[in-house]
């Protein structure tokens, strides 16, 4: 099975640990450019309740615009996902989607090695959370 995600449990709350990992991810050179609280709109679109999940749409402006000069089919490919999961109490999961696999749909060699040098940023990201 291909592992999809850079993984980590962290302690704390949903604020905080959505807070480090802006904070992690800015620190790489990515920017937060969405966020979206999934188990709200779950809850208001289907009525389920879940555990607090957010997603953060992240970018980092010029690896997104040598990938897009590389191959613009990369742009429905982008943001970067990073995801901040309630596990239980005082236990939340950072899960950050690998550029390898997500570029790897596009079979692109060049962007490939883009996306590999992505990946070591985006480690450093969780690492450092």
């Amino acid at each position: 099975m291909i592992k999809v995600n850079f993984k980590k449990e962290i302690g704390g709350t949903m604020d905080q640990a959505i807070e480090k990992t802006s904070q992690a991810l800015m620190a790489e050179g990515f920017g937060v450019l969405t966020r979206i609280d999934f188990h709200l709109k779950v809850k208001e679109k289907l009525g389920h309740d879940m555990q607090p999940l957010v997603i953060l749409g992240a970018c980092n402006p010029k690896l997104a615009y040598d990938a897009f000069l590389c191959n613009s089919d990369v742009t429905g490919l982008l943001p970067c996902n990073a995801v901040v999961r309630k596990i239980d109490s005082g236990k939340i999961s950072i899960e950050i989607a690998k550029a390898s696999v997500v570029m790897g749909l596009l079979a692109d060699d060049k962007l490939s090695e883009m996306a590999a040098a992505a990946d070591k940023r985006l480690q450093r990201v969780v690492e450092n959370i």
